[in-house]
């Protein structure tokens, strides 16, 4: 069975109980999370042989956090131990129209300081057929950057196919390189792209139109023709997803998404989703249905309703990780969307 592989900062996700507000509460919810662990969990559950790819220093939460990842059975023995501290990032989940907050602490965690010989990526790679990366761990430091782009290069002079989530975070790019210098260069070396509207302008300086990207509204020519402009831009590409969420308030979202691959532009089921449980990881859990429904079906219209199922099942669970099977994305898929207890 081919290997897929992911490379990216695991983290502490300390989150406040339910709706709190920060310290409302004197506790914090503990779990792990990070957008390409999240692919790997996906893919795992999934029944695919999954990879995790890192660097965590030699401590006892770190060593919980692998533990847990091997639980779900993700391979973590190409994760490198070195360094001082994990990174956190602290999470407030917002109601209605007050939004959620996340707060990173990053600075001076172990993959920030990794040197790009820390990881042995033929050893990481041997049997890969994959490797997934996303525009968060570039954004931490340089040497994370570099250990993004050093992962890309090996992964294609190996023959794999490379899949990134362009991901922005305006609140990590303080080291002194935009998202644009860093991500025009790394995304010279994928084959599949994941993104939103907002994604592509601030990572790739890619725009159509004059289309508020805080409006909420879709255009879906406007994205037609962002994908456009991104193929022609860099050929290594060879699909791009683009993620359509129209948000109501912090609860209440409606998620779709397309695909165009060059010839055909495509577009998936509408999903309403209401009390939403926990948005983040949303589009990680979008990124790993893809790559399954990419490998798994021979249409291109079905892998695409696998990873918009797949994400609008991650919306009400709590947590980074979306614990569902691929039974339970599948009957989404064909219409099983009731709630109706499973006796």
């Amino acid at each position: 069975m081919k290997k897929f592989v992911t490379f990216g900062e695991i983290m502490l996700r300390l989150k406040s109980p339910g709706n709190e507000r920060f310290m409302q509460s004197p506790m914090l919810e503990a779990t792990f999370g990070g957008g390409e662990a999240n692919v790997a969990v996906s893919l795992a559950n999934y029944g695919l042989q999954s990879s995790f790819v890192s660097v965590l220093p030699d401590n006892d939460l770190a060593q919980a956090c692998l533990n847990q990842l091997r639980g779900f059975g993700v391979d973590t023995s190409s994760v490198k131990r070195a360094g001082e501290r994990m990174g956190i990032y602290f999470l407030e989940t917002g109601s209605n129209q007050r939004a959620s907050k996340v707060i990173y602490d990053r600075a001076h965690s172990a993959i920030a300081e990794a040197k790009p010989v820390d990881i042995d990526w033929a050893k990481a790679f041997e049997h890969a057929a994959w490797l997934h990366i996303t525009g968060i761990t570039p954004a931490i430091s340089q040497q994370a950057a570099d250990l993004s782009l050093e992962a890309v290069k090996a992964a294609k002079d190996l023959g794999l196919t490379v899949s990134c989530d362009l991901n922005y975070r305006k609140n990590l790019w303080k080291y002194g390189k935009t998202a644009q210098e860093v991500m025009s260069k790394l995304v010279e070396y994928v084959d599949v792209v994941v993104a939103n509207e907002e994604d592509f302008q601030m990572s790739l300086g890619i725009t159509a139109g004059h289309h508020d990207v805080e409006s909420g509204e879709l255009d879906l020519e406007n994205y037609k023709a962002i994908a456009r402009q991104a193929m022609e831009r860099y050929p290594s590409m060879k699909k791009i997803a683009i993620t359509l969420r129209r948000s109501y308030s912090a609860d209440r979202n409606d998620w779709q998404a397309c695909l165009y691959d060059g010839k055909d532009f495509l577009l998936s089921k509408r999903y309403e989703l209401t009390d939403i449980v926990d948005r983040v990881g949303g589009g990680d859990s979008f990124s790993g249905g893809l790559i399954y429904g990419l490998n798994a079906y021979e249409n291109t219209q079905d892998a695409l309703e696998f990873a918009v199922a797949a994400s609008c099942l991650k919306h009400t669970i709590p947590g980074d990780y979306n614990r569902v099977s691929k039974k339970e994305v599948e009957a989404l898929m064909k219409g099983s969307g009731s709630g109706r207890v499973q006796r």
